[in-house]
């Protein structure tokens, strides 16, 4: 996989493309990064990408210019092109796994007011929002899809079953995770892990994320499927916070 970033801002992602796990499969060629400064393709003397808004209002936007030089310059058949906007849809876990099958992606940040729509309507092929709120710029998010995204590539994390347990990978919430000692300051580690069943270990660790995602994610009950085993454990955990109320 192939992923460009276009910024104003590439020495922001130097260390990232080093940084732990992406540095990893970087050095093993299962991906490649590359962030590309949209400044470089402004005709401006000063460089400068930016114009007020046609119709007035405070702020800048950025020139559409500038910013279809730099796709263009990285632009391949199978691009997919992105752009990290609050107006985007929200992004996911399913939508990670979707990407995580392209063969390269352009991951456009904006700055200031925006970008011209032009280059919205007729360059871009997805708008993506990590969230209803609004950052400076979209170097954040694209920071994180590229690291939600690179750990998805068969082979970076070693095991496809290190990413299918994980919160938000099947619908669900993670379970609670333990490690040693086995005793923290008079707190005990759940019995049932240290029993060596792994079919009780399961049903608990089952029980567990459905509990964790009922008390805090129930919106994501909503869009599941269950099964009857499952609603059960529902019905189970509704009584036991209603008990503890």
């Amino acid at each position: 996989m192939k992923i460009d970033i276009l910024t104003l801002f590439p020495e922001i992602f130097e260390k990232i493309f080093k940084w732990s796990i992406i540095g990893r499969a970087v050095n093993k060629n299962l991906v490649e990064l590359k962030s590309t400064n949209i400044r470089d393709f402004s005709k401006d003397k000063h460089r400068k990408v930016d114009g007020y808004p046609f119709g007035g209002g405070p702020g800048m936007v950025m020139r559409p210019e500038p910013i279809y030089e730099a796709i263009e310059s990285v632009k391949e058949n199978d691009s997919v092109v992105i752009y990290l906007s609050p107006k985007g849809k929200v992004y996911n876990q399913e939508m990670a796994n979707r990407l995580s099958k392209e063969k390269h992606l352009i991951l456009l940040c904006g700055h200031y007011e925006g970008i011209d729509n032009r280059i919205i309507d007729n360059y871009i092929d997805e708008e993506i929002s990590i969230g209803d709120f609004v950052l400076t710029g979209g170097e954040i998010p694209a920071m994180l899809l590229v690291d939600s995204i690179v750990r998805l590539i068969p082979g970076v994390l070693g095991s496809e079953e290190s990413f299918m347990e994980e919160s938000h990978y099947d619908g669900l919430l993670e379970y609670p995770q333990y490690t040693r000692p086995r005793e923290f300051r008079d707190f005990s580690v759940p019995s049932i892990l240290l029993s060596g069943d792994h079919e009780k270990i399961d049903k608990w660790r089952r029980y567990e994320s459905l509990k964790a995602t009922y008390l805090n994610r129930k919106d994501l009950l909503k869009k599941r499927e269950l099964t009857s085993e499952e609603k059960e454990m529902i019905e189970k955990i509704i009584e036991e916070y209603k008990n503890n109320i």
